[in-house]
């Protein structure tokens, strides 16, 4: 057996890496050609790889890390949970405390009447459970037409069979195809979207796409809308300011269930606990993940409130996950919340940093590739564009230019994704004034090159 450690050769790990490891979302046969970059330890908001170089990681792992890397806290919290109930199920009427207490935890800071949750072990999974959640609720409550969920275009929800079809991926469509029952409405993505229309008149008309699809289905049939507060992994699209009360009057209504897939958006990412309340969204369910326990651990769930509950509840839910409320994954889970809530990690982002960072990131606009800047507490994204005027795409396939930038990012040790032509930021909400100094300089570095390479490749061209 190869034995291998952080002192291994880069070029012995990738060949390893590149023979067994297969990645996701990655053609693995050209990454294999390229090599992987190996990470061997993190601290705060920094990543050290295999080669010794320190990188800032703007995207806190996947959207995640939010109290930041290295926290002894939490290693802590596993070893004595694992010490003491390493695991045990939730299934045949049993429970434990970590579950019984990040339960009771979570109904404390969610908003509204969102006082039970279905754990599982992912934002998939969750988003897996309310779709069955809402056919079954709609069943237990004599309406088992109502099946219908309606997703957007462009939204994400997750990479399983159910939780990738009721997001609006389509290349992700086109490997497995969609469950029945599923429909999808456009994205309120006013820069690359919204033609001639104000931005308020473009919200109006995307929030309504929604009662136009609830009438042409019927709406004895639509059970329910699901829906990122703030698109994530689609590109950090922020909604105009006149989309979301709209879709709130329509789902109250027509009496179809708003859940709010917060993965990405909750425990502090937006500057409130939950992009909910800094939105005013009143969710029937709400789908946690990520920053529950800042990546810690895998563990997601469901928020849903007292009347869904309920239903639900007078039901047999034949429904769950062997790790379904795991302990460690719930110890690490309320130590990373006692951490958040204690340290006021969100009343910073709310008040200090977040604010500088909005400051800091909405000045990249001065930049000649950037048309747009658009940031909500802690997530942000750059439209890229050869024609700022006409928020013209690039003629090159989309993602083109989006990637030329991402790899001077990655050479410049900065850590920033791209969606399509959008650069995007989420870094750990434990970020201090001076790492958003470097964050900004290494991007503003990064676009420059970006544009030299544009320039010589002859791809600065409208499409």
């Amino acid at each position: 057996m190869t034995i291998l450690s952080t002192n291994t050769p880069t070029e012995e790990l990738r060949r390893i890496d590149a023979a067994h490891h297969m990645h996701p979302f990655t053609n693995n046969a050209e990454l294999g050609e390229k090599g992987a970059r190996v990470v061997t330890r993190a601290e705060g908001c920094w990543l050290t790889d295999s080669d010794g170089n320190r990188i800032l990681d703007a995207m806190a792992g996947l959207w995640c890390v939010n109290i930041g890397y290295g926290r002894d806290e939490l290693a802590a919290a596993a070893a004595r949970q694992m010490q003491e109930l390493p695991y045990y199920n939730t299934f045949f009427q049993t429970s434990h405390v970590p579950a019984i207490a990040l339960a009771a935890k979570l109904a404390e800071l969610a908003p509204g009447d969102l006082n039970h949750v279905f754990f599982a072990g992912s934002g998939s999974e969750a988003n897996d459970t309310n779709l069955r959640m809402v056919r079954t609720y709609w069943q237990a409550k004599g309406q088992p037409e109502r099946t219908v969920i309606i997703g957007r275009w462009n939204g994400y929800h997750g990479s399983t069979v159910g939780a990738m079809s009721l997001g609006g991926m389509k290349g992700m469509h086109a490997q497995g195809g969609v469950l029945d029952g599923i429909e999808h409405i456009d994205q309120p993505n006013w820069w690359a979207e919204g033609g001639d229309l104000s931005p308020e008149e473009f919200g109006l008309e995307r929030a309504r796409q929604l009662e136009e699809k609830i009438l042409e289905i019927g709406p004895d049939k639509v059970g329910a809308f699901i829906a990122e507060p703030v698109q994530g992994a689609g590109g950090v699209i922020v909604a105009p300011d006149s989309y979301w009360p709209e879709v709130q009057r329509i789902v109250e209504k027509y009496g179809i269930l708003l859940i709010a897939d917060e993965v990405i958006c909750g425990f502090g990412r937006t500057g409130n606990w939950f992009a909910s309340q800094t939105l005013g969204l009143r969710p029937h369910i709400m789908t946690i993940a990520k920053g529950l326990s800042s990546g810690y651990q895998p563990i997601g769930g469901s928020l849903v409130c007292d009347e869904v509950a309920e239903v639900i509840g007078s039901v047999e839910f034949n429904h769950g996950y062997t790790y379904s409320g795991h302990p460690v994954a719930c110890a690490v889970a309320l130590e990373n919340l006692r951490l958040l809530e204690e340290e006021k990690v969100i009343e910073q982002v709310r008040d200090d940093t977040g604010p500088y960072l909005k400051e800091k990131f909405e000045a990249l606009v001065d930049h000649p590739l950037v048309g747009e800047a658009k940031i909500v507490g802690m997530m942000g994204s750059l439209a890229l564009t050869p024609n700022k005027a006409a928020r013209a795409p690039f003629a090159a396939e989309a993602g083109t230019v989006g990637f030329i930038c991402r790899e001077r990012c990655f050479n410049n040790n900065l850590i920033m994704r791209h969606v399509a032509d959008r650069m995007i930021i989420s870094p750990p909400l434990v970020i201090s004034r001076e790492e958003i100094d470097i964050l900004i300089e290494r991007a503003r570095q990064s676009l420059d090159e970006t544009l030299v390479a544009l320039q010589e490749q002859n791809l600065m061209v409208e499409g």
